[in-house]
């Protein structure tokens, strides 16, 4: 069998390998980083690993907040991973080595702490996914009563939440008087910067107003868009990955070529020169995030769900088939893109056609089954923020409302042949239960779910045009299953 992937075999892979430009010895740690996925290590690290040699105060301490997989996979190794870039053209492969070291929180819930409080530590980013901040997604607020939360107001020296474990770390700083760390989201979540600063000013209100007053008063919170598309890693990946190197790498990453980070250059305590590795600073974030959000996330979650339903594995194999490109590019040109307010020098033309082409990229198998997870808490920004726009015009919303009666039959948990669907989302056994009470109805369960406040709201349960567009489209699947009813809806709307 190869041996590992490490700092001693970094030697012996093949010249056309990548691998670390800087001495791992000389960097210390300036980042903590919470939520140590595949996206992360796909998109962040990969962009601190290329300024390093410039600047080596940088590094990442990265923390898992739930389980230790990726803990278990990268300590033998060095905290070094593969990230193989696939296309039509190829695979190109780079070890990356900017994770210095890992930590299971709930393990080392001290450790952790101590990593964050340390002046050294400048910035503590996140990839949680929505859930993670313990928000209610329909409002943006900290979910008071959310179980970690209750808990981590009552034990703050150990938490259990990444906003627990910010609070604490901060609270540590403060009493120390040490300047507190930029707290940079890197999450799918409308305005993030904003929402993060609104739920960890609350959170430290409620523990206590003094402090509350001091996140307030001087925690940075700057918003973000990030993108890159990250297919879960396959055996298959691993095995080729394996043969490439000439060593074992647990868990390397696959991603695509392209990749965007866009910031709003708030960190008074300072920032690695991410600029020169391809990031762009602006002042103001929202309109890009909200492109991303709208044309990519909305996309990708509306493919997902009749994707699936349709019998297809991955985004690419949807997309292979005519019908479902039609009708991504018809949501994103007469849906989605009247919504947006660009500034001057954006391309929407470019950035939409580049997102057919990355959903078409067949060297990524993305997974339908995976985008599906965890709707409950996307649909209110992917989909839901559009839809409330175009109300507003009292523009049709057809192709968006597809996109939530989709996730209305998916979440029922019985396939169109009548399959189990292993459906992963933090409120799932509650949709499942009222998916029960509808009895097979599609009528009655549209209903059932457009009363999930914190889902839809107080405002769209009673608009008519939504429930009425929504409700056609989830009988329209019944009748005719997924593919059938891409395939007619696919065609120009009318109005």
């Amino acid at each position: 069998m190869p041996k590992r992937l490490s700092e001693a075999s970094l030697a012996d892979l093949p010249s056309a390998v990548v691998r670390p430009r800087y001495d791992r010895r000389e960097v210390s740690s300036g980042i903590v980083h919470l939520g140590v996925g595949a996206f992360h290590r796909a998109h962040q690290a990969v962009y601190v690993d290329d300024v390093l040699a410039q600047d080596p105060r940088w590094g990442i301490v990265a923390a898992s907040l739930r389980s230790p997989d990726t803990y278990d996979a990268l300590e033998p190794q060095n905290g070094l991973y593969t990230l193989s870039i696939r296309s039509g053209e190829g695979e190109a492969l780079r070890v990356v080595g900017s994770i210095q070291r890992v930590i299971v929180a709930p393990r080392a819930v001290e450790d952790l702490l101590r990593a964050m409080a340390d002046p050294r530590t400048r910035i503590v980013s996140l990839t949680v996914t929505e859930k993670g901040y313990c928000h209610d997604p329909a409002t943006g607020t900290l979910n008071e009563s959310h179980p970690d939360i209750v808990h981590d107001l009552q034990n703050p020296h150990r938490p259990r939440s990444a906003p627990g474990f910010i609070l604490e770390a901060l609270r540590r700083r403060w009493v120390a008087g040490i300047a507190p760390f930029t707290v940079l989201t890197c999450d799918n979540l409308p305005s993030n910067g904003h929402t993060v600063k609104r739920v960890l000013t609350r959170f430290a209100e409620l523990s206590d107003p003094a402090f509350g007053r001091f996140v307030a008063d001087e925690v940075s919170c700057p918003s973000t868009m990030v993108d890159r598309i990250v297919p879960a890693t396959s055996d298959e990946d691993r095995r080729r990955i394996r043969e490439a190197l000439g060593v074992t790498d647990v868990w390397p990453v696959v991603t695509e070529r392209f990749t965007q980070w866009i910031i709003e250059d708030r960190f008074p305590q300072g920032r690695p020169p991410w600029e020169n590795a391809g990031a762009e600073f602006v002042t103001d974030v929202e309109p890009y995030e909200r492109m991303k959000l709208r044309l990519l996330n909305g996309s990708h979650s509306t493919l997902a769900y009749l994707g699936y339903l349709a019998g297809y594995e991955t985004v690419a194999d949807a997309m292979a088939e005519s019908a479902f490109e039609r009708l991504i590019a018809g949501l994103m040109d007469e849906e989605v893109t009247p919504t947006l307010h660009m500034p001057t020098g954006a391309d929407l033309d470019a950035y939409k056609y580049a997102l057919i082409e990355r959903f078409k990229n067949p060297a990524l198998r993305h997974r339908t089954w995976q985008i599906a997870m965890d709707g409950s808490q996307k649909l209110p920004q992917r989909l839901l923020g559009t839809i409330r726009d175009r109300l507003r015009e009292n523009a049709p919303v057809e192709r968006l409302a597809l996109g939530v009666a989709a996730w209305m039959r998916y979440v029922t948990g019985i396939d169109e042949n009548g399959a189990p669907i292993d459906v992963r989302d933090p409120m799932a056994a509650h949709l499942r239960e009222r998916a029960d009470r509808a009895g097979g109805s599609p009528e009655q369960l549209a209903g059932e779910l457009f009363a999930v406040r914190e889902i839809f709201g107080d405002d769209l349960p009673n608009d008519e045009r939504f429930t009425g567009a929504v409700g056609a489209a989830l009988v329209q699947l019944y009748a005719n299953g997924s593919k059938r009813t891409v395939a007619e809806w696919s065609q120009p709307v009318r109005s």
